[in-house]
């Protein structure tokens, strides 16, 4: 998907009326017709198409469009930060440890990306560990033939008195976390205030607003979001997703009120 698309889809999500189930009228006369202007029945339909966005006629002159669930998702940057936090977890740790030759450097360098990339926490360079179940890992490797000298998936539970509070502080950097979140907490207060009156209000709008998803998407890129019951004491994610509710629900009200002259 395109930067482009993907910043589209963040402007139908934050200028809706509800982030849970987005919906929009009149487009054409809004901020986004504004922002897009150039083309933008065609993105519209290629979006529709793409069942990115759907679309209702209440009246002649009155549309109603409303983002999919998959496209809320894309524009929340992949993750729902709130249905990870309340997902259940069964108290196993899962773990994945793996001890490839020097001449296979390449294929661990793509298996740490791969657990990078999938928010495992990081206990040694060659043990890594999550609280979610490993059904994604099991079906890359079944079928094929697997050396345990190698690489081995286990279910484990701590049994000498570790706590799961020590396993999160090993396995993730919070402090570094936090310091992302305090970034981003900082930035949602510069929003510019007041109505959105001409063209130059709203380029102002548009820079802060990218770089509040780019502030947002750094914190969210290295965070696990954990189960609730996993989180550690004094952790910034929540506040910070609350507060970023809280703030471009009105942003979402300027952007509604926009009219280009």
């Amino acid at each position: 998907m395109s930067p482009k698309t993907v910043e589209f889809l963040y402007y139908l999500l934050w200028s809706a009326d509800t982030v849970l189930r987005p919906g929009f009228r009149n487009l054409d006369s809004s901020f986004e017709s504004w922002a897009y202007r150039n083309g933008l029945l065609m993105q519209l339909h290629r979006l529709e198409r793409q069942k990115w966005i759907e679309r209702k006629v209440t009246q002649s002159k009155n549309r109603l469009y409303r983002l999919t669930d998959e496209a809320r998702l894309v524009a929340l940057g992949g993750r729902d930060p709130e249905k990870q936090w309340a997902r259940p977890w069964d108290g196993m740790w899962r773990m994945v440890l793996f001890d490839l030759p020097v001449e296979q450097n390449s294929q661990r360098e793509r298996l740490r990306r791969y657990l990078r990339a999938r928010h495992f926490g990081y206990l040694q360079k060659s043990v890594w560990i999550t609280p979610d179940q490993l059904t994604d890992e099991r079906q890359m490797l079944a079928g094929g033939e697997i050396d345990v000298e190698s690489l081995i998936l286990l279910e484990t539970r701590p049994c000498t008195g570790e706590s799961d509070m020590e396993i999160v502080g090993a396995g993730w950097d919070f402090e570094r976390i936090n310091r992302r979140y305090s970034s981003y907490l900082k930035h949602l207060e510069k929003r510019p205030t007041g109505s959105l009156r001409g063209t130059t209000d709203a380029k102002v709008f548009r820079r802060w607003a990218a770089k509040e998803r780019e502030i947002w998407a750094r914190a969210v890129e290295i965070d696990p979001l954990l189960p609730e019951e996993l989180l550690p004491s004094g952790y910034f994610g929540q506040r910070a997703w609350q507060r970023r509710i809280e703030v471009l629900r009105v942003a979402g009200q300027q952007l509604r009120s926009f009219h280009s002259r």
